[in-house]
């Protein structure tokens, strides 16, 4: 078992298949060209898909994730060399103080524990120029999605460059706000390969005050990537903060 899912070179190069561009990169694509933004920093960028879309002619972007092998497949990836890739976590952001806008996506910052959540914003709030944006999404706890993620719901099978594979998600612990879940991974020869994953189940509240203790203001909440209100059944709910500086 291994508790990096992104660790296995076999399974990363699924990602960009089971989670391509939607509606989330066109928010993040439309919120980086109202802003103007020149200065790009793409946190927990993963396989890169919305870094290099990022990745315009003219603008600066720095894609940070602390996965080694998923790094490795994006700087593989057509407009790579657009991007400057950094293996590492929320401090290994640039603390410059000219960043335009700082993006935290594909539930990268429910990866995070308490004490996580509050350096990572603060580094941010660090990097950020005055009036500089961050801006993330998390799953709604309201939606209680992980009810959801049964062998039985879950379960299911594809070919792919492995050969048949069998699918299916489990949730082995409920603890306050924090889910652990594994995903099983059953390869052609009977292998299980299991990854285990904990995501934090915050409310909006908790990160609103979390951006307001790291220095941002003009915080905004959407329940959706179209700008909808905050519902107890919005799947996601979209969030933005603007550096106020100084702190």
């Amino acid at each position: 078992m291994t508790t990096d899912p992104y660790g296995d070179a076999d399974l990363v190069a699924l990602y960009d298949l089971d989670n391509p561009a939607g509606a989330d990169h066109d928010y993040y694509c439309r919120l980086a060209t109202s802003l103007d933004a020149v200065r790009i920093v793409d946190l927990g960028c993963g396989t890169g898909l919305l870094t290099r879309a990022l990745a315009l002619a003219g603008r600066c972007v720095v894609g940070i994730d602390p996965s080694r092998t998923m790094l490795d497949w994006a700087r593989r990836q057509p407009g790579a060399r657009g991007v400057t890739w950094i293996l590492g976590d929320a401090t290994s952001i640039p603390a410059t103080g000219d960043v335009d806008l700082v993006v935290c996506t594909g539930n990268t910052i429910m990866h995070m524990d308490g004490t996580q959540l509050t350096a990572a914003l603060t580094r941010i709030h660090q990097a950020l120029r005055p009036g500089g944006v961050v801006s993330f999404e998390a799953r709604n706890p309201s939606a209680r999605e992980w009810e959801r993620w049964t062998k039985e719901a879950t379960w299911g099978q594809r070919d792919t460059a492995l050969g048949r594979l069998v699918e299916w998600l489990e949730v082995t612990d409920v603890t306050g706000d924090r889910v652990t879940f594994e995903a099983h991974n059953v390869v052609p020869g009977g292998e299980d390969r299991v990854y285990t994953t904990v995501l934090h189940f915050r409310d909006a509240g908790s990160y609103e005050r979390a951006l307001v203790d790291a220095g941002f203001d003009a915080i905004e909440t959407d329940g959706g990537w179209q700008g909808e209100d905050v519902t107890d059944s919005s799947p996601v709910v979209v969030f933005r903060g603007r550096s106020g500086k100084p702190l």
